[in-house]
């Protein structure tokens, strides 16, 4: 008795969909269909082996959600040897900056000394100058005055060697200066490389870029994957759509944002509102010959007609995306809709 009753239901729903699809008013076309979503697969940024996963195929999943984390252990030791190079950095920079005001003082010391060397110069060459004066009237010796030629000669080369020392101190301040940079580029290096290292540690968790539903597992905890990977694959359930075929003379007339009903085989007593959000431009079916006009209205181009978000959100724990149906499509504004696409209108 149950399987003649199943038969009855069954033949009673081909039989309405048959009545139904055959009586279609002027301005109304039809269309086989499946409903499908965006598939989203959640892959990793960096290769490296899965440590585990948190979601089983059938979960729904929200933005954000943590599904997978990767093994960060050799990101982490990376990181710690990075923060003892910054620490090292930081140092060198200290040390640089004592350097360059030791070389400063350095150089105060030999300006000294030069001023020092030039003022003895100045008092042998002015020595120098009485003693020539006074030999010309044997006011003193010939000794003295060969002494006083030596202090001054003597007097120039310290102040040559003095200034000598100066510049060497200059050179060594600017030296110093440039290890101070050149410090200060490692430290910037060294936080540059920590950033970089955290960044993949981050990425190490895998999260859901959207709401959705996890659809299959494509790897498992202990794989190794290299970068690109896949994890898992899901179904962005904020994005269901039906795809339809019709031919040449009704695709022809199908405006953008046309109102859409959907009915699915599984619940053939619920109506689905849609809209058509695409219209291909290339015939899906084509002949092998496209020569008479007869032959040219067998050309099947691709529909789309998207289920609002609003509704899916409300129902989102039973979209079910592969469900086959049949998709009624308005083509003109002022068309009625026929009776049995007027019952009930999912809302």
């Amino acid at each position: 008795m149950a399987a003649v009753l199943a038969l009855l239901a069954v033949g009673g729903y081909f039989a309405w969909n048959w009545l139904g699809s055959s009586s279609l008013p002027a301005g109304i076309a039809k269309g086989n269909g499946r409903i499908e979503a965006v598939e989203i697969d959640v892959a990793t940024k960096i290769p490296g082996r899965i440590k585990e996963i948190l979601v089983d195929e059938g979960d729904f999943v929200e933005a954000g959600q943590v599904l997978a984390r990767m093994d960060t252990e050799q990101l982490e030791a990376q990181r710690r040897q990075g923060e003892a190079q910054l620490q090292r950095a930081t140092i060198s920079v200290d040390t640089a900056k004592s350097l360059v005001k030791q070389r400063q003082a350095e150089r105060t010391a030999a300006v000294a000394v030069v001023a020092q060397r030039e003022a003895e110069l100045d008092a042998a060459q002015r020595k120098l100058v009485r003693s020539e004066e006074l030999i010309k009237t044997n006011a003193t010796s010939q000794q003295i005055l060969d002494d006083n030629r030596a202090a001054t000669e003597g007097a120039k080369a310290a102040v040559g060697a003095a200034q000598a020392q100066l510049a060497a101190a200059e050179a060594s301040i600017s030296a110093a200066e440039a290890q101070v940079v050149d410090s200060r580029a490692a430290v910037d290096a060294a936080r540059a490389a920590i950033d970089s290292i955290t960044a993949d540690i981050n990425d190490g968790e895998l999260k859901s870029p959207r709401d959705g539903r996890v659809q299959y597992r494509v790897a498992q905890p202990g794989e190794v994957l290299s970068a690109g990977g896949r994890v898992l694959n899901l179904v962005d359930l904020g994005d269901v759509y039906m795809t339809f075929f019709l031919p040449t003379a009704q695709a022809g007339q199908v405006a953008l944002g046309a109102d859409v009903r959907l009915v699915l085989d599984a619940a053939p007593q619920y109506i689905i509102p849609a809209k058509a959000t695409f219209v291909s431009d290339v015939a899906q079916f084509t002949p092998k010959t496209v020569e008479t006009e007869e032959e040219r209205q067998k050309l099947m181009f691709r529909i789309k007609a998207r289920i609002p978000p609003e509704l899916l959100r409300k129902y989102i724990r039973h979209v079910k995306t592969g469900l086959p149906g049949m998709a009624y499509i308005r083509l003109d504004p002022a068309a009625e809709w026929p009776k049995n696409l007027k019952g009930t209108l999912v809302q």
